[in-house]
Protein backbone atom coordinates (compact mmCIF):
# COMPACT_ATOMS: atom_id res chain seq x y z
CA UNK A 1 0.00 0.00 0.00
CA UNK A 2 2.65 2.45 0.86
CA UNK A 3 4.22 1.76 -2.63
CA UNK A 4 1.23 2.49 -3.93
CA UNK A 5 0.57 6.03 -2.07
CA UNK A 6 3.96 7.12 -3.28
CA UNK A 7 3.54 5.91 -6.67
CA UNK A 8 0.21 7.53 -6.79
CA UNK A 9 1.46 10.58 -5.34
CA UNK A 10 4.39 10.74 -7.99
CA UNK A 11 1.95 10.83 -10.72
CA UNK A 12 0.02 13.24 -9.59
CA UNK A 13 3.09 15.76 -8.82
CA UNK A 14 5.03 14.72 -12.08
CA UNK A 15 1.54 15.97 -14.59
CA UNK A 16 1.10 19.43 -12.32
CA UNK A 17 4.61 20.13 -12.71
CA UNK A 18 4.24 19.21 -16.58
CA UNK A 19 1.04 21.02 -16.95
CA UNK A 20 2.67 23.91 -14.84
CA UNK A 21 6.18 24.36 -16.05
CA UNK A 22 5.33 23.58 -19.98
CA UNK A 23 3.00 26.91 -20.10
CA UNK A 24 5.29 28.73 -18.17
CA UNK A 25 8.65 27.82 -20.06
CA UNK A 26 6.77 28.84 -23.57
CA UNK A 27 5.47 32.39 -21.84
CA UNK A 28 9.18 33.35 -20.44
CA UNK A 29 10.55 31.76 -23.54
CA UNK A 30 8.44 34.47 -25.11
CA UNK A 31 9.00 36.88 -23.09
CA UNK A 32 12.85 37.15 -23.09
CA UNK A 33 12.71 36.70 -26.95
CA UNK A 34 9.79 39.57 -26.80
CA UNK A 35 12.23 42.06 -24.53
CA UNK A 36 15.23 41.26 -26.72
CA UNK A 37 13.64 41.97 -30.00
CA UNK A 38 11.79 45.43 -28.76
CA UNK A 39 15.31 46.53 -27.34
CA UNK A 40 16.81 45.94 -30.71
CA UNK A 41 13.91 47.68 -32.29
CA UNK A 42 14.00 50.94 -29.76
CA UNK A 43 17.39 51.16 -30.81
CA UNK A 44 16.52 51.12 -34.28
CA UNK A 45 14.08 54.01 -34.00
CA UNK A 46 16.24 55.98 -32.12
CA UNK A 47 18.63 56.12 -34.73
CA UNK A 48 15.98 57.20 -37.55
CA UNK A 49 14.84 59.86 -34.98
CA UNK A 50 18.31 61.00 -34.61
CA UNK A 51 18.68 60.74 -38.68
CA UNK A 52 15.48 63.06 -39.39
CA UNK A 53 16.86 65.66 -37.18
CA UNK A 54 19.15 66.23 -38.82
CA UNK A 55 17.35 66.41 -42.51
CA UNK A 56 15.17 68.68 -40.36
CA UNK A 57 18.49 70.90 -38.87
CA UNK A 58 19.81 70.61 -42.35
CA UNK A 59 23.07 68.62 -41.19
CA UNK A 60 25.06 65.85 -42.33
CA UNK A 61 24.25 62.63 -41.99
CA UNK A 62 27.34 60.80 -41.53
CA UNK A 63 28.80 57.83 -39.38
CA UNK A 64 29.96 60.55 -36.96
CA UNK A 65 26.74 61.41 -36.14
CA UNK A 66 25.79 57.53 -35.47
CA UNK A 67 28.29 56.10 -33.71
CA UNK A 68 27.76 57.38 -30.29
CA UNK A 69 24.32 55.64 -30.48
CA UNK A 70 26.39 52.28 -29.63
CA UNK A 71 28.18 53.33 -27.09
CA UNK A 72 26.17 51.76 -24.15
CA UNK A 73 28.27 47.98 -24.64
CA UNK A 74 25.41 46.38 -26.04
CA UNK A 75 27.22 45.70 -28.81
CA UNK A 76 24.85 45.75 -31.50
CA UNK A 77 25.36 45.96 -35.06
CA UNK A 78 23.82 48.80 -36.87
CA UNK A 79 23.98 49.62 -40.54
CA UNK A 80 22.11 52.95 -41.82
CA UNK A 81 20.84 53.31 -45.27
CA UNK A 82 20.64 57.17 -46.22
CA UNK A 83 19.52 58.06 -49.55
CA UNK A 84 21.93 59.73 -51.86
CA UNK A 85 24.63 58.45 -49.88
CA UNK A 86 27.62 57.04 -51.30
CA UNK A 87 27.54 54.06 -49.16
CA UNK A 88 25.67 52.68 -46.11
CA UNK A 89 26.71 53.62 -42.65
CA UNK A 90 28.16 50.94 -40.39
CA UNK A 91 28.20 50.88 -36.69
CA UNK A 92 29.54 47.54 -34.99
CA UNK A 93 30.72 44.40 -35.60
CA UNK A 94 28.37 42.05 -37.28
CA UNK A 95 27.41 39.27 -34.23
CA UNK A 96 28.69 35.86 -34.12
CA UNK A 97 26.31 33.21 -35.12
CA UNK A 98 23.22 32.36 -36.89
CA UNK A 99 19.90 33.75 -36.82
CA UNK A 100 20.55 37.09 -34.96
CA UNK A 101 17.73 39.09 -33.45
CA UNK A 102 17.08 41.77 -35.94
CA UNK A 103 14.71 44.79 -36.21
CA UNK A 104 14.34 47.30 -39.07
CA UNK A 105 13.22 50.87 -39.01
CA UNK A 106 12.55 53.29 -42.07
CA UNK A 107 12.23 56.88 -42.23
CA UNK A 108 9.63 59.31 -43.80
CA UNK A 109 13.05 60.20 -46.18
CA UNK A 110 13.51 56.93 -46.79
CA UNK A 111 16.42 56.23 -44.64
CA UNK A 112 16.69 52.36 -43.47
CA UNK A 113 18.32 51.23 -40.38
CA UNK A 114 19.22 47.53 -39.65
CA UNK A 115 20.03 46.67 -36.13
CA UNK A 116 21.17 43.28 -34.98
CA UNK A 117 22.18 41.80 -31.90
CA UNK A 118 23.79 38.32 -30.85
CA UNK A 119 21.05 35.33 -30.03
CA UNK A 120 23.68 33.58 -27.05
CA UNK A 121 22.51 36.69 -24.91
CA UNK A 122 18.66 35.40 -25.43
CA UNK A 123 19.65 32.02 -25.40
CA UNK A 124 21.64 32.10 -22.39
CA UNK A 125 18.63 33.78 -20.67
CA UNK A 126 16.68 31.04 -21.53
CA UNK A 127 18.65 28.46 -20.82
CA UNK A 128 18.82 29.92 -17.31
CA UNK A 129 15.04 30.52 -17.14
CA UNK A 130 14.67 26.39 -17.74
CA UNK A 131 17.05 25.41 -15.46
CA UNK A 132 15.23 27.75 -12.83
CA UNK A 133 12.17 25.72 -13.55
CA UNK A 134 13.77 22.40 -13.45
CA UNK A 135 15.16 23.50 -9.86
CA UNK A 136 11.81 24.37 -8.94
CA UNK A 137 10.21 21.02 -10.21
CA UNK A 138 12.76 19.06 -8.45
CA UNK A 139 12.29 20.31 -5.31
CA UNK A 140 8.49 20.31 -5.45
CA UNK A 141 8.79 16.49 -6.36
CA UNK A 142 10.85 16.02 -3.41
CA UNK A 143 8.92 17.52 -1.20
CA UNK A 144 6.09 16.10 -2.46
CA UNK A 145 7.40 12.33 -2.31
CA UNK A 146 8.66 13.35 1.49
CA UNK A 147 4.85 14.27 2.38
CA UNK A 148 4.00 11.07 0.65
CA UNK A 149 6.45 9.45 2.44
CA UNK A 150 5.33 10.46 6.18
CA UNK A 151 1.50 10.37 5.03
CA UNK A 152 2.17 6.64 3.68
CA UNK A 153 3.52 6.19 7.32
CA UNK A 154 0.99 7.64 9.12
CA UNK A 155 -1.51 5.43 7.36
CA UNK A 156 -0.07 2.32 7.01
CA UNK A 157 1.10 2.13 10.45
CA UNK A 158 -2.30 2.37 11.59
CA UNK A 159 -3.10 -0.19 9.48
CA UNK A 160 -0.52 -2.73 10.82
CA UNK A 161 -0.95 -2.11 14.03
CA UNK A 162 -4.99 -2.76 13.75
CA UNK A 163 -3.99 -6.01 11.50
CA UNK A 164 -1.56 -6.50 14.91
CA UNK A 165 -4.58 -6.19 16.47
CA UNK A 166 -7.00 -8.34 14.93
CA UNK A 167 -4.55 -11.14 15.02
CA UNK A 168 -4.40 -11.15 18.73
CA UNK A 169 -7.57 -11.51 18.86
CA UNK A 170 -7.68 -14.09 16.82
CA UNK A 171 -5.20 -15.93 18.57
CA UNK A 172 -7.25 -15.57 21.86
CA UNK A 173 -5.64 -12.12 23.47
CA UNK A 174 -9.40 -9.78 24.23
CA UNK A 175 -7.35 -6.93 25.05
CA UNK A 176 -8.51 -3.61 23.89
CA UNK A 177 -5.38 -0.89 22.81
CA UNK A 178 -7.87 1.38 23.06
CA UNK A 179 -5.66 3.49 20.47
CA UNK A 180 -6.76 5.88 18.10
CA UNK A 181 -5.08 7.83 15.23
CA UNK A 182 -7.04 10.98 14.15
CA UNK A 183 -8.58 9.57 11.00
CA UNK A 184 -12.14 9.12 11.28
CA UNK A 185 -11.82 5.89 9.10
CA UNK A 186 -9.28 4.30 10.93
CA UNK A 187 -10.44 5.48 14.48
CA UNK A 188 -14.02 3.46 13.60
CA UNK A 189 -12.09 0.28 12.78
CA UNK A 190 -10.14 0.33 15.98
CA UNK A 191 -13.43 1.31 17.85
CA UNK A 192 -15.16 -1.48 16.36
CA UNK A 193 -11.91 -3.78 17.17
CA UNK A 194 -11.84 -2.40 20.76
CA UNK A 195 -15.64 -2.99 20.92
CA UNK A 196 -15.11 -6.83 19.56
CA UNK A 197 -12.29 -7.73 21.83
CA UNK A 198 -14.35 -6.50 24.80
CA UNK A 199 -17.35 -8.84 24.06
CA UNK A 200 -14.80 -11.72 23.00
CA UNK A 201 -13.28 -10.82 26.26
CA UNK A 202 -16.82 -11.12 28.07
CA UNK A 203 -17.43 -14.39 25.91
CA UNK A 204 -14.26 -15.99 27.19
CA UNK A 205 -14.78 -14.74 31.11
CA UNK A 206 -18.44 -16.26 30.13
CA UNK A 207 -17.00 -19.50 29.12
CA UNK A 208 -14.30 -19.94 31.70
CA UNK A 209 -16.47 -19.09 34.39
CA UNK A 210 -19.50 -21.92 33.48
CA UNK A 211 -16.64 -24.12 32.90
CA UNK A 212 -15.64 -23.74 36.47
CA UNK A 213 -18.93 -23.42 38.10
CA UNK A 214 -20.06 -26.56 36.14
CA UNK A 215 -16.78 -28.27 37.46
CA UNK A 216 -17.56 -26.95 41.39
CA UNK A 217 -21.17 -27.51 40.97
CA UNK A 218 -21.43 -31.18 39.63
CA UNK A 219 -19.01 -32.40 42.06
CA UNK A 220 -20.89 -32.17 44.92
CA UNK A 221 -23.85 -34.39 43.78
CA UNK A 222 -21.70 -36.49 41.97
CA UNK A 223 -19.64 -36.99 45.39
CA UNK A 224 -23.17 -37.94 46.89
CA UNK A 225 -23.93 -39.66 44.58
CA UNK A 226 -20.73 -41.97 44.36
CA UNK A 227 -20.99 -42.42 48.33
CA UNK A 228 -24.72 -43.98 47.47
CA UNK A 229 -23.46 -46.46 45.11
CA UNK A 230 -20.74 -47.55 47.60
CA UNK A 231 -23.30 -47.82 50.26
CA UNK A 232 -24.82 -50.36 47.96
CA UNK A 233 -22.10 -51.90 46.46
CA UNK A 234 -21.09 -52.74 50.56
CA UNK A 235 -24.73 -53.94 51.75
CA UNK A 236 -26.02 -57.07 51.09
CA UNK A 237 -29.42 -55.90 52.10
CA UNK A 238 -32.08 -55.83 49.74
CA UNK A 239 -34.03 -53.25 51.35
CA UNK A 240 -30.93 -51.38 52.02
CA UNK A 241 -29.98 -51.52 48.01
CA UNK A 242 -33.64 -50.20 47.17
CA UNK A 243 -33.41 -47.47 49.94
CA UNK A 244 -30.31 -46.13 48.28
CA UNK A 245 -31.06 -46.77 45.10
CA UNK A 246 -33.96 -44.50 44.78
CA UNK A 247 -31.84 -41.92 46.75
CA UNK A 248 -29.43 -42.04 44.37
CA UNK A 249 -31.94 -41.76 41.64
CA UNK A 250 -33.24 -38.36 43.13
CA UNK A 251 -29.84 -37.33 43.15
CA UNK A 252 -29.23 -37.98 39.45
CA UNK A 253 -32.18 -35.91 38.86
CA UNK A 254 -31.06 -32.87 40.74
CA UNK A 255 -27.97 -33.81 39.24
CA UNK A 256 -29.57 -33.23 35.62
CA UNK A 257 -31.13 -30.37 36.78
CA UNK A 258 -28.31 -28.64 38.19
CA UNK A 259 -26.71 -29.04 34.68
CA UNK A 260 -29.80 -27.65 33.02
CA UNK A 261 -29.48 -24.44 35.44
CA UNK A 262 -25.88 -23.98 34.34
CA UNK A 263 -26.57 -24.03 30.61
CA UNK A 264 -29.90 -22.19 30.54
CA UNK A 265 -28.60 -19.75 33.59
CA UNK A 266 -27.31 -16.98 31.00
CA UNK A 267 -30.66 -16.71 28.90
CA UNK A 268 -33.42 -17.05 31.63
CA UNK A 269 -34.20 -13.78 33.39
CA UNK A 270 -34.00 -13.35 37.42
CA UNK A 271 -36.78 -14.93 39.30
CA UNK A 272 -37.93 -16.66 35.42
CA UNK A 273 -38.62 -19.94 37.74
CA UNK A 274 -39.19 -18.88 41.36
CA UNK A 275 -41.69 -20.56 43.20
CA UNK A 276 -43.41 -21.20 46.61
CA UNK A 277 -42.11 -24.02 47.92
CA UNK A 278 -41.68 -25.95 51.35
CA UNK A 279 -38.19 -25.42 52.95
CA UNK A 280 -38.05 -28.04 55.34
CA UNK A 281 -38.51 -30.20 51.92
CA UNK A 282 -35.21 -28.95 50.85
CA UNK A 283 -33.23 -28.90 53.87
CA UNK A 284 -34.54 -32.69 54.62
CA UNK A 285 -33.49 -33.53 50.98
CA UNK A 286 -29.61 -31.78 51.51
CA UNK A 287 -29.34 -33.31 55.01
CA UNK A 288 -30.06 -37.09 53.97
CA UNK A 289 -27.24 -36.19 51.10
CA UNK A 290 -24.57 -35.31 53.14
CA UNK A 291 -24.96 -37.18 56.49
CA UNK A 292 -23.04 -40.04 55.03
CA UNK A 293 -20.04 -37.84 54.10
CA UNK A 294 -19.96 -36.02 57.30
CA UNK A 295 -20.14 -39.82 59.43
CA UNK A 296 -17.32 -40.70 57.64
CA UNK A 297 -15.26 -37.82 59.41
CA UNK A 298 -17.59 -38.83 62.73
CA UNK A 299 -19.12 -35.38 62.16
CA UNK A 300 -23.14 -35.00 62.51
CA UNK A 301 -25.75 -32.78 60.92
CA UNK A 302 -28.70 -31.38 62.91
CA UNK A 303 -31.63 -29.59 61.65
CA UNK A 304 -33.16 -26.98 63.96
CA UNK A 305 -35.92 -24.29 63.74
CA UNK A 306 -39.65 -24.24 63.52
CA UNK A 307 -41.66 -26.02 60.33
CA UNK A 308 -43.86 -24.88 57.85
CA UNK A 309 -41.72 -22.33 56.93
CA UNK A 310 -42.61 -21.71 52.94
CA UNK A 311 -40.46 -19.41 50.66
CA UNK A 312 -40.12 -17.81 47.32
CA UNK A 313 -37.74 -19.10 45.36
CA UNK A 314 -36.47 -22.00 42.82
CA UNK A 315 -35.77 -25.32 44.72
CA UNK A 316 -33.18 -26.51 42.70
CA UNK A 317 -30.97 -23.24 43.10
CA UNK A 318 -31.79 -22.97 46.93
CA UNK A 319 -30.27 -26.71 47.56
CA UNK A 320 -27.85 -25.84 45.64
CA UNK A 321 -27.23 -22.75 47.63
CA UNK A 322 -27.36 -25.22 50.90
CA UNK A 323 -25.18 -28.00 49.65
CA UNK A 324 -22.30 -25.19 48.92
CA UNK A 325 -22.59 -24.44 52.77
CA UNK A 326 -22.68 -27.66 53.68
CA UNK A 327 -19.58 -28.59 51.36
CA UNK A 328 -17.73 -25.50 52.70
CA UNK A 329 -18.34 -26.50 56.33
CA UNK A 330 -17.76 -30.16 55.84
CA UNK A 331 -14.05 -29.03 53.78
CA UNK A 332 -13.41 -26.03 55.45
CA UNK A 333 -14.97 -26.46 59.03
CA UNK A 334 -14.76 -28.99 61.77
CA UNK A 335 -16.99 -30.08 64.59
CA UNK A 336 -21.06 -30.85 64.43
CA UNK A 337 -23.19 -28.56 61.42
CA UNK A 338 -26.09 -27.17 62.29
CA UNK A 339 -29.15 -26.12 59.74
CA UNK A 340 -31.26 -23.68 61.44
CA UNK A 341 -34.18 -21.66 60.26
CA UNK A 342 -35.97 -18.40 61.50
CA UNK A 343 -38.24 -16.08 59.95
CA UNK A 344 -37.09 -12.16 59.81
CA UNK A 345 -39.13 -9.72 58.97
CA UNK A 346 -40.40 -10.39 55.27
CA UNK A 347 -37.42 -12.86 55.04
CA UNK A 348 -37.21 -16.69 55.56
CA UNK A 349 -33.19 -17.39 56.94
CA UNK A 350 -31.46 -20.62 56.17
CA UNK A 351 -28.38 -20.88 58.67
CA UNK A 352 -25.65 -22.94 58.32
CA UNK A 353 -22.90 -23.15 61.18
CA UNK A 354 -20.47 -25.14 62.22
CA UNK A 355 -17.88 -25.36 65.24
CA UNK A 356 -14.30 -25.01 63.71
CA UNK A 357 -12.45 -22.36 63.81
CA UNK A 358 -14.00 -20.05 61.84
CA UNK A 359 -13.23 -17.42 58.98
CA UNK A 360 -9.79 -15.75 59.39
CA UNK A 361 -10.24 -11.64 59.61
CA UNK A 362 -8.19 -10.96 56.17
CA UNK A 363 -11.20 -13.06 54.48
CA UNK A 364 -13.81 -11.96 55.94
CA UNK A 365 -14.69 -8.88 53.54
CA UNK A 366 -13.57 -11.27 50.54
CA UNK A 367 -14.96 -14.60 51.38
CA UNK A 368 -17.54 -14.47 48.83
CA UNK A 369 -14.95 -13.50 45.93
CA UNK A 370 -13.99 -16.20 43.64
CA UNK A 371 -10.40 -17.77 43.72
CA UNK A 372 -10.29 -16.13 47.37
CA UNK A 373 -9.73 -19.35 49.35
CA UNK A 374 -8.04 -19.86 52.98
CA UNK A 375 -7.59 -23.60 52.44
CA UNK A 376 -5.59 -24.03 49.02
CA UNK A 377 -9.15 -24.75 47.61
CA UNK A 378 -10.58 -23.19 44.14
CA UNK A 379 -11.90 -20.39 45.98
CA UNK A 380 -15.31 -21.54 43.98
CA UNK A 381 -18.38 -22.57 45.92
CA UNK A 382 -19.20 -19.79 47.59
CA UNK A 383 -18.76 -17.11 45.02
CA UNK A 384 -21.30 -19.71 43.18
CA UNK A 385 -23.65 -19.80 45.72
CA UNK A 386 -23.79 -16.28 46.11
CA UNK A 387 -24.32 -15.62 42.71
CA UNK A 388 -27.25 -18.81 42.75
CA UNK A 389 -28.75 -16.60 45.69
CA UNK A 390 -28.70 -13.43 44.29
CA UNK A 391 -30.36 -14.62 40.40
CA UNK A 392 -33.10 -16.46 42.67
CA UNK A 393 -34.06 -12.61 44.57
CA UNK A 394 -32.00 -13.74 47.52
CA UNK A 395 -28.92 -13.04 49.41
CA UNK A 396 -25.89 -14.66 51.04
CA UNK A 397 -24.37 -13.44 53.65
CA UNK A 398 -21.47 -13.98 56.23
CA UNK A 399 -22.93 -13.20 59.63
CA UNK A 400 -20.51 -14.65 62.12
CA UNK A 401 -16.67 -15.41 61.34
CA UNK A 402 -16.37 -17.40 65.20
CA UNK A 403 -18.23 -19.44 64.94
CA UNK A 404 -18.61 -19.36 61.07
CA UNK A 405 -22.25 -18.87 60.37
CA UNK A 406 -23.23 -18.33 56.86
CA UNK A 407 -26.69 -17.12 56.13
CA UNK A 408 -29.08 -17.49 53.18
CA UNK A 409 -32.47 -14.84 53.21
CA UNK A 410 -35.16 -15.93 51.31
CA UNK A 411 -38.86 -14.09 50.50
CA UNK A 412 -40.84 -15.64 52.62
CA UNK A 413 -44.23 -17.14 51.18
CA UNK A 414 -46.80 -15.34 53.63
CA UNK A 415 -50.00 -17.21 51.76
Amino acid sequence: MKSRLLNSTLAVVLVTVALFSVPLALVEKRSIEGAATDAVKTEALHMIGVIENRYAADEPIDGAALVGLNDSGSGRYAVAHIPGAAAPIVIGVPPSGADPVTATATGPHGETVVVQESRQPVDNSILRMLLLLVGVAALTVAAAMALASWQARRITRPLIELAETAERLGSGDPRPRQRRYGMAELDRVAEVLDQSAERIGRMLTAERRLAADASHQLRTPLTALSMRLEEIVETDDLDTVKEEAAIALGQVERLTDVVQRLLTNSRESRNAAAVAFDVDEVIKQQAEEWRPALRRYGRKLYIEGPPGLWAVGTPGAVAQVIAALIENSLMHGDGNVTIRTRVRDTRVVIEVQDEGAGVPDELGARVFERAVSGHNSTGIGLAVARDLAEADGGRLELLSQRPPVFALFLARQTS
